[in-house]
């Protein structure tokens, strides 16, 4: 029998859950595959926007967008493209239902519960294909499906078989295909200018440096050091601000985190004005590789 068992909704960054159907499936196989969607759920920062992972009789499927994962479990036979317009349905209404602000301050488990009423609802719907199939326009869904299909996950690629973590790395340790950022705004071109600006601003002093080393060996080779760990500092942040990067906000704190370190050893060759806009400026764009999230499908993509 082709029907949706189980749907979840989760926050990308940490997997915390933050809603779900009912579970009243009792099958082994059933359990071991909620299992596996439990630790894809913690990992979904890692893969493409849009993939299936096929666990004995049942598949995952799952989508995300905006900082929230959707996923669902279903019989093997389910068709793929009706799986996710499912998931698009739930995003559609997750989305109108609940804003960023208040998803992201969610701190228990299941913060949004009373989201189970529609994801029961939708998933009783979806388990009646004859009176579903007059509502959407199932050829144009197959069109798109077969244009951009999900990418087919193993076992390997979420680290858990049988319940067992393995020691592979993933795939997609770097950046996920097809994984794109929101759009830039203006203050985020302007943190990115003033970063290689200050980046500009090292590179020259360093240089400089690296002459009066020369001239004069009593000169101390460190200052030369910080001038271009600051330089790579500032230059590693607009790479961050314009690319996807695994720990993307982990890294772009640590380069922040050496302009800072660098500035304070440069004490004595910068006034206080000069320490001041240089930190300032790694703030600002740090800030802003935070605000500027992995963009996933747009609300009216239709699948």
């Amino acid at each position: 029998m082709s029907v949706v068992l189980f749907a979840s909704v989760v926050r990308v960054r940490d997997g915390l859950p933050l809603s779900a159907s009912t579970d009243y499936e009792q099958d082994k196989g059933f359990q071991e595959t909620k299992k596996h969607l439990k630790g894809l759920s913690k990992k979904l920062s890692q893969f493409p926007d849009r993939c299936s992972l096929r666990s004995g009789l049942y598949n995952i499927n799952f989508t995300s967008s905006l900082g929230v994962g959707y996923l669902m479990v279903c019989t093997e036979s389910y068709p793929n493209v009706l799986a996710f317009s499912f998931l698009d349905e739930l995003q559609r209404e997750f989305i109108v239902t609940y804003d960023t602000k208040r998803i992201n301050s969610a701190l228990r488990p299941f913060s949004f519960i009373e989201f189970d009423n529609f994801i029961r609802k939708t998933k009783q719907r979806y388990n009646s294909p004859r009176s579903l199939s007059t509502k959407i326009n199932l050829a144009d869904m197959q069109t798109e499906f077969k244009l951009r299909p999900p990418y087919q996950l193993s076992a390997e690629d979420i680290g858990t078989i049988n319940g067992f973590s393995q020691h592979k790395q993933s795939k997609y340790k770097g950046i996920a295909p097809n994984q794109m950022l929101e759009a830039v705004t203006l203050s985020g071109i302007v943190a990115c200018v003033l970063s290689v600006l200050c980046g500009a601003l090292n590179l020259l002093r360093g240089v400089h440096a690296i002459e009066s080393v020369l001239q004069n060996e009593d000169e101390d080779f460190n200052y030369v050091i910080a001038f271009f760990l600051g330089n790579a500092a500032c230059l590693y942040q607009c790479y961050l601000f314009a690319y996807f990067s695994v720990w993307r906000n982990i890294k772009s704190f640590l380069a922040f985190a050496m302009i800072c370190l660098c500035n304070m050893y440069l004490y004595e060759l910068r006034n206080m004005w000069q320490i001041l806009f240089h930190v300032t400026v790694g703030a600002f764009i740090t800030l802003q590789i935070h605000l500027r999230q992995p963009q996933g499908k747009s609300p009216d993509y239709n699948v």
